[in-house]
């Protein structure tokens, strides 16, 4: 989402920077199965109620 890692604490302050890094770590090591999973449980965009589309 073009988020740097050193800001995603100040928006979740219950995470921590080094968490962010290992979740990122996690990805890059599983990056085909996350991505199918992500694609096999995304919702349609015409189910989804307009107002809420582009939070």
């Amino acid at each position: 989402m073009g988020v740097a890692p050193e800001e995603i604490p100040q928006g979740l302050p219950h995470i921590t920077l080094a968490q962010v890094f290992d979740a990122l770590s996690y990805y890059l090591d599983h990056q085909n199965e996350i991505n199918s999973y992500i694609q096999r449980n995304r919702i349609p965009d015409e189910l989804i109620d307009p107002l809420l589309q582009y939070l």
